[in-house]
């Protein structure tokens, strides 16, 4: 038999001094957001699925909870990622002109894990420009992803970029290649170079020179030199020169911080982002901390395609990866209603203090507070000592 305590495979429970830092890394990146002129939204846990999958591509509905509304009997889904959502109140809702920034936090539900270490249950946290097609926002929003793990205290943080761009213009050069872009992408993905050798002979009417591109972007990672080397080693396409120089542009823009780029590195975004990507790793989590990029069309589902470009995080994998949680400094007081007392709590707690009280006959044992004074009663006064 079961037992009652036991929680479903890969979500899991988050105690007390966890979840306060949690919770002060939501409101510092909220806050930091607000700084830049981001405006929050809040929308809801679960949507129709259509609306919740519109333009997102396969790899998010396999993520994606689904159930049936009892009040309409249609099929409704638990959001398993907020952009899509951000997408729409940005085209329907505001339906503003120009530029918008949105901002969100709140849960997200996978069906299935991303990963074998990851979890179901993820706070997603996140930053959007809407209605502007410029580099400029791409900046921007690199810029803030660098900032917000920074705040969080993340150190020596890497920034991965790629361009959907160079592996979509070299397989749209060849009719051969139409309706297997997402198996070509995979392929480069997990540089699997001898299937890449082989659509030679697979892949009926294929150009040689395209499996030589193919087989160049799969060994095409590694610093900001992979720029020029692309240059050379890839054939000269105008939508291809296009995302290496967006790609150039935002390296020249941030030069203070590392880059990686890996231009066959698709991730689970060939069909889904329309610019430059990007992942931010740091010693101590065992993937991506951010991913972002740009998703220029999603909200034509809604009714308005917009240029957007934005980036999403999980609070609650960053702060897995943090040095432990530090407990916060209390007071101890004794259980009393006296106007006195009662008075002085009031005084202490409205200077930010940490006042417990310790309930009659009961010991108290504290997770996410440490005490080192107590409040006692002082010839007639209430007054606050060191814990002998």
């Amino acid at each position: 038999m079961m037992s009652n305590w036991l929680l479903p495979e890969s979500l899991a429970d988050i105690l007390p001094a966890e979840a306060r830092r949690i919770e002060e890394l939501r409101r510092n990146l909220l806050d930091l957001y607000r700084t830049y002129g981001f405006e929050l939204v809040a929308p809801p846990l679960v949507e129709y699925i259509d609306s919740l999958l519109s333009g997102t591509g396969g790899a998010l509905n396999l993520r994606t909870f689904k159930l049936v509304d009892q009040l309409s009997g249609r099929t409704l889904g638990v959001r398993a990622d907020i952009t899509p959502q951000v997408s729409r109140i940005d085209a329907h809702l505001l339906n503003r002109e120009g530029v918008t920034r949105l901002c969100y936090c709140g849960s997200v539900l996978h069906a299935r894990p991303a990963g074998l270490l990851s979890d179901r249950e993820l706070l997603q946290i996140g930053a959007e420009i809407f209605g502007h097609a410029g580099v400029e926002a791409d900046i921007e929003i690199l810029e803030l992803a660098l900032e917000s793990v920074k705040r969080a205290g993340v150190r020596k943080a890497r920034l991965d970029l790629n361009h959907p761009g160079v592996v979509r213009a070299v397989i749209d050069s060849d009719p051969a290649l139409a309706g297997a872009a997402d198996d070509i992408s995979e392929l480069l993905s997990t540089k699997d170079v001898p299937a890449l050798a082989a659509l030679g002979d697979s892949v009926p009417g294929i150009r040689p020179a395209t499996v030589r591109a193919l087989l160049d972007l799969a060994s095409l990672y590694g610093g900001t030199e992979v720029i020029a080397k692309a240059r050379q080693a890839l054939p000269a396409l105008p939508a291809l020169l296009a995302g290496l120089d967006d790609l150039e542009t935002l390296v020249r823009a941030l030069p203070a911080h590392e880059f990686s780029i890996d231009l066959a590195d698709m991730g689970s975004g060939y069909g889904y982002h329309s610019g430059v990507v990007f992942s931010i790793y740091a010693e101590g989590w065992h993937d991506a901390l951010v991913k972002g990029g740009r998703y220029d069309g999603v909200a034509k589902a809604f009714g308005r395609s917009r240029p957007a470009t934005g980036f999403s995080l999980d609070l609650r994998k960053l702060s897995s990866g943090l040095p432990p949680a530090q407990v916060a400094k209390a007071i101890r007081a004794p259980w009393g209603t006296e106007a006195a007392l009662v008075a002085a709590l009031r005084e202490l707690r409205d200077a930010g203090e940490i006042v417990v009280q310790v309930l009659p006959g009961q010991p108290h044992r504290l997770d996410e507070f440490t005490v080192d004074r107590e409040l006692v009663l002082d010839n007639g006064a209430w007054k606050v000592r060191a814990v002998q």
